[in-house]
């Protein structure tokens, strides 16, 4: 039996990294159109979205800033498109989702636990910042809970799922957040096929071992059974490329992007999205496996289709 084709998801910009760190992070809604729309064509079927303040940088849940990237990328590109409700850290959750509840985008990303989420390690290797709110942002990282409880889960995919017809890239940071996964499966609240993005390295979470990528892979095929969720992996900094390699390897999907990582290789800063894509891909190509198109994607998840999207 062939393998399957890979599902390359980038995540553009995120909400961690600030602007102070690398000059090619998109900031601006064009930036971020012109990132998305640059992934895309290098072989990215799904593009992890989030937005930031066109002036500071900062992570921002506004509609209107959405608004002026989505349509862009839809109209440019095929790719499907995916609203995050992670925001950036310290947003309640009807701020996180808001973007998505508006937009009604064929994905949406939603974090399956609450955790401990350190990036305040980052003020050890950066320590001049453009803008005022960057170094607070991280500093308040050592005595902050990313919170995501079982209620507001709930109302996430009750919200989304049920109202919009979206789809969840279910974010799963540890072990317990795949039980949380299959609680909300035998409820009947999540139905197959769906997608559990696997994510390593973020301090509080599951360290970037290889032994915990296996692991974590063989317990969601015994939670799920295989032929029910599609997997996929991040890790984040140094450990994105090898461990997305690893899962392309293990049969499973993976996500790259300037989120994840702003470099490309050891001190060298990524000069855009589509280069990390393109590395992955070449890497892929070299392994003898295919690249998913956004048609391939939207097939294997089920999902509702870019024409029935709200922007």
């Amino acid at each position: 039996m062939m393998p399957k084709s890979v599902i390359i998801t980038c995540a553009p910009t995120g909400g961690i990294h600030t602007p102070s760190m690398s000059p090619h992070l998109p900031v601006t809604p064009a930036e971020i159109a012109r990132a998305s729309i640059e992934a895309a064509e290098a072989g990215a079927s799904i593009i992890h979205l989030h937005a930031r303040d066109p002036e500071t940088g900062r992570p921002d849940p506004r509609p209107e800033i959405f608004q002026q990237f989505l349509p862009v990328i839809k109209q440019s590109t095929e790719a499907v498109i995916n609203v995050s409700t992670g925001g950036g850290l310290g947003m309640t959750m009807d701020e996180r989702l808001l973007a998505a509840t508006t937009a009604s985008p064929e994905m949406a990303s939603l974090n399956m636990g609450s955790m401990n989420f350190g990036i305040f390690p980052m003020l050890q290797k950066y320590t001049e910042f453009q803008h005022d709110w960057e170094r607070p942002f991280l500093e308040m990282t050592e005595d902050f809970i990313f919170p995501n409880t079982f209620r507001t889960i709930r109302y996430a995919i009750e919200k989304l799922s049920g109202e919009h017809g979206t789809q969840f890239e279910f974010e799963c940071y540890d072990l317990g957040h795949l039980y949380t996964v299959k609680w909300f499966v035998d409820q009947g609240l999540i139905k197959p096929p769906f997608f559990i993005q696997m994510v390593f390295g973020i301090l509080g979470g599951m360290g970037a071992d290889l032994d915990n990528l296996v692991f974590l892979h063989k317990k969601a095929d015994k939670l799920f059974g295989p032929e029910n969720y599609e997997w996929s992996v991040l890790a984040a900094g140094r450990h994105q490329m090898p461990f997305a390699t690893q899962s392309a390897m293990l049969g499973g999907n993976l996500r790259v992007g300037l989120e994840d990582s702003l470099f490309i290789g050891k001190g060298e800063l990524a000069t855009s999205n589509a280069q990390q894509v393109k590395r992955i891909r070449d890497i892929l190509e070299n392994l003898g496996l295919t690249v998913a198109t956004p048609s391939e994607a939207r097939q294997r998840l089920a999902l509702k289709g870019g024409d029935r999207v709200g922007f």
